[in-house]
């Protein structure tokens, strides 16, 4: 584990060292872009040509199942059936 990380931590140096110069250069780039694109779904929205001006109709409301019968059958009347039919024993 700590052999991976020791590679990247290599790796993000040799990079720095041999890009370091064009690094504000790319991220400056990557900023620009990233701002035309977010201004371009904005007036693509406003147009009415993005994805909110397109709205899904609400799915409808399914059918609940039937419910379940919530007695559940107990052996405790047979019990007692079985028990008021045997005779008691006499004393």
């Amino acid at each position: 584990m700590i052999e991976k990380i020791l590679i990247l931590v290599v790796v993000a140096v040799v990079m720095l060292v041999i890009f370091g110069n064009r690094l504000p250069q790319v991220l400056g780039d990557l900023g620009k872009g990233m701002r035309a694109f977010k201004e371009g779904m904005n007036d693509a929205d406003a147009e009415g040509e993005g994805p909110k001006a397109k709205t899904k109709p609400k799915p409808k409301a399914l059918a609940k199942p039937a419910a379940k019968p919530t007695a559940k059958p107990t052996s405790k009347p047979k019990a007692k059936a079985k028990a008021a039919a045997k005779p008691k024993p006499r004393a």
